[in-house]
């Protein structure tokens, strides 16, 4: 087995910066969106696709693919807004086996309610602290980053996804 590379005093601070920082960045926009809006962070998130699809619907495997949750948790919170009139569940016409995931028009009107706060938040607790050389610089850093991430991190062949 191979010594592991353990991180240096520079870097195990960075890593923590980063990873409080996000923590503590979703923490304050999800308590943020609950106050004002009375949506969750998941409502949101799947709010928005939905929101800019076309007629407002999308495949739930695309839905899930477009939050990054697996089917399990996407089903579950699907479930809860469905039952709050957020979203309705359609049969997908073109496949027996797939299914869609429908805006509701009250789903459109939350929203729509809740995106100028969330955006002002964003821009508050993130963007206004930050230069646009340096968001410029962060968002090249980002994607470098995010390319490097493998889209299944499974270490071993038995590993599921």
């Amino acid at each position: 087995m191979t010594e592991p590379r353990w991180l240096d005093a520079r870097e195990a601070r960075l890593w923590e910066s980063y990873r409080d920082a996000h923590r503590e960045l979703m923490r304050a926009l999800e308590a943020r969106l609950i106050a004002n809006s009375g949506l969750s962070g998941a409502d949101y998130a799947l709010l928005h696709p939905l929101s800019v699809a076309e007629d407002g619907v999308l495949r739930t495997r695309d839905l899930g693919k477009s939050v990054g949750w697996e089917r399990s948790r996407l089903s579950h919170q699907v479930s809860r807004m469905e039952k709050r009139g957020l979203v309705t569940r359609e049969e997908c016409e073109s496949d027996a086996r797939g299914s869609m995931v429908r805006l509701t028009g009250l789903g459109r009107k939350a929203i729509e309610a809740a995106a100028p706060d969330h955006v002002d938040a964003v821009r508050s607790y993130f963007f206004d602290h930050l230069s646009p050389e340096e968001q410029g610089q962060l968002g090249v850093l980002l994607e470098r980053v995010l390319t490097a991430v493998p889209a299944n991190p499974c270490a071993t062949p038995d590993c599921e996804e």
